[in-house]
């Protein structure tokens, strides 16, 4: 019997789920706004913006034949009003040129497209290299090349 619910396992559990980590390819993709986390940021020594509010989001991103869940993180903080502004905007609540009070509760369910990326790095323990998929941008209905346009399964530009 498999338990879809979240919840602390114990040292005797019975485990049977499989990973399911999905490396997308760098491109754009269509996505959907899954679940919001409310959070704090709090930097480090070296970090460029100081502690302000923070939305963890976990979207389900896709182009019609490979699927993965990213969690991305926006940050609540005047540096970053650009950036809030395009994902407000990428999920239908926002127009052009008009100031919008952020809406949270409003975004799960929310559909729009993505720039997806490849970010690299080196385990600190094993040094090997390791690498993941970050949001680089979330695009623009009025810009974006819906995936069924674009030819599913091409990447934009390679052909």
């Amino acid at each position: 019997m498999t338990n879809d619910i979240e919840r602390e396992l114990g040292w005797d559990d019975e485990i049977s789920k499989e990973s399911t980590f999905t490396l997308l390819p760098a491109g754009e993709y269509d996505f959907t706004v899954k679940s919001l986390e409310r959070g704090r940021y709090e930097p480090g020594p070296n970090a460029k913006l100081p502690s302000c509010n923070m939305a963890t989001l976990t979207l389900d991103v896709s182009d019609g034949e490979l699927n993965a869940t990213l969690q991305h993180r926006l940050f609540l903080h005047s540096r970053c009003e650009g950036m809030l502004c395009e994902f407000f905007l990428a999920v239908g609540l926002r127009r052009h040129g008009e100031p919008l009070k952020m809406n949270w509760p409003a975004i799960i369910g929310r559909r729009g497209r993505c720039k997806v990326g490849l970010r690299k790095w080196n385990n600190s323990q094993t040094g090997e290299e390791m690498q993941g998929n970050e949001i680089k941008r979330f695009l623009d209905p009025e810009e974006a090349i819906p995936s069924a346009a674009a030819g599913a399964g091409y990447p934009s530009g390679k052909y």
